[in-house]
């Protein structure tokens, strides 16, 4: 089963980008040209300001002198620039030079609670806090893409929203944040675009894209379970009801939700992280408390999973008298590639590419807020490959130690110039009634 579909009215607008001839499909070699040398000429700076960013990291909804930065830069363009959105997001909107619908592309911002363990000159001169999993480029990337467009924007046939979007990792304890909260505060409404773009790096060869139709990362939930037992003493188990023993065979019994109780073929896992329980080594433990994440793919699953995992509590704490709580939090949705988008856009692709270069995703169980704005609209996110082609391997995200190849910035900024202006062409070429360039 597929997550949340879209309203109607944008899936048929994707449905019709997917009915286009590829011919509707190309950027005009002119403008191609013209995108390649904006990308030269802004990409010194668009590098610098990476930089800048990876040295001044800012964690979820504290990106105040990024988003002054990133709004900094776009004022001067002319751009319709909105502030304060989702707590620190910034919102861009550039109009073309034609008429057409509108579409988004959408960069995090966020840093990690990471100390930095590079010897790169530019690394995080805030202690303890690092961007880890690449948004120092996704927003330069995005940024650099909307310095471009904006560059040939006579050739933009219709409105470009750019989302520079707050605490993606998850905003702090207690507060709000993130695309969600982008959504609910209208970021896609003003202009009501039709199509979201959006991408993360990957540590796969450099001049890579990783892509698939569907499911691309999974639904993330977390849960705590709280076991209420009795005290005694150690010597004499007999007079107590020992939370620890119980919270052990809630563990395991827990690994047979997915071993026994989940469809096979669509996965889940479930994973307890962190337990907590005990005073002393003598003493039978009053309370246990466990923590963890549920991944799941499909939205049948999910409910399914916090069923059998809510009466796998309440079961085996019954058997021993004791007592519990369960809690369970929805988190970040599947992020889900529509298929008409999805299909219209894989022609861009392979053409920039090759399809040697365009590489097929499998589904992670990862999970990314993205999927907030791929319910609200029809949606495409990609993974660019970062990874210098002369390593093998190279740190994973969240390690200390990450450090994407700074190579992979114009390859990002050409591929999100060309699929904006590949799907505003198509749209208004089906529009007018024209089947061809």
């Amino acid at each position: 089963m597929r997550p949340h579909r879209p309203a109607l009215a944008l899936a048929v607008l994707a449905a019709v980008l997917a009915a286009a001839p590829p011919a509707a499909r190309a950027v005009e070699p002119k403008t191609a040209r013209r995108i390649d040398a904006e990308i030269d000429k802004n990409l010194a700076e668009i590098v610098k300001i990476r930089r800048f960013i990876h040295m001044n990291p800012e964690l979820g909804n504290r990106e105040f002198e990024t988003a002054r930065l990133i709004a900094a830069k776009l004022r001067p363009l002319g751009l319709e620039v909105r502030t304060g959105v989702a707590k620190t997001g910034v919102v861009a909107v550039l109009r073309g030079g034609q008429p057409g619908p509108a579409v988004a592309v959408r960069a995090d911002m966020d840093a990690l609670p990471v100390q930095e363990a590079t010897n790169l000159p530019y690394k995080s001169l805030n202690p303890g806090v690092m961007h880890a999993c690449g948004h120092d480029v996704h927003s330069s990337v995005v940024l650099g893409t909307a310095l471009v467009l904006n560059a040939v924007k006579d050739a933009v046939k219709g409105t470009v929203t750019f989302l520079f979007q707050p605490a993606e990792e998850g905003p702090p304890e207690g507060e709000d944040g993130g695309a969600d909260l982008m959504v609910r505060e209208g970021a896609l409404d003003d202009p009501p675009v039709g199509a979201v773009f959006g991408f993360h790096v990957w540590p796969e060869a450099l001049g890579t894209v990783l892509f698939a139709s569907g499911n691309v990362t999974a639904a993330a939930d977390t849960f705590t379970i709280t076991v209420k037992g009795r005290s005694a003493h150690g010597a004499r188990p007999q007079e107590g009801i020992d939370a620890i023993v119980i919270a052990a065979e809630i563990v395991t019994a827990l690994q047979t939700v997915v071993s026994r109780a989940a469809d096979p073929t669509d996965p889940t896992v479930v994973t307890v992280g962190k337990i907590q329980g005990g005073v002393r080594t003598n003493i039978i433990a009053d309370r246990a408390v466990l923590e963890g994440t549920v991944r799941t793919m499909s939205e049948a699953s999910q409910k399914r999973v916090r069923a059998l995992m809510g009466s796998v509590v309440r079961k085996i704490t019954e058997i021993y008298g004791a007592e519990h709580e369960f809690e369970y939090k929805t988190g970040n949705p599947s992020v889900f590639n529509n298929p008409e988008l999805a299909a219209a856009m894989t022609p861009t692709l392979a053409g920039l590419l090759g399809k040697d270069r365009l590489v097929p995703w499998k589904p992670q169980m990862i999970a990314e807020d993205f999927a907030f704005l791929a319910r609200k609209v029809p949606g495409l996110y990609f993974f660019l490959g970062v990874r210098d082609p002369a390593q093998r391997t190279m740190p994973p995200l969240h390690s200390p130690a990450f450090s994407p190849d700074e190579r992979a910035i114009p390859l990002g900024m050409r591929v999100l110039s060309h699929l904006v202006l590949d799907a505003l062409e198509t749209q208004s070429a089906l529009a007018s009634g024209r089947q061809g360039p």
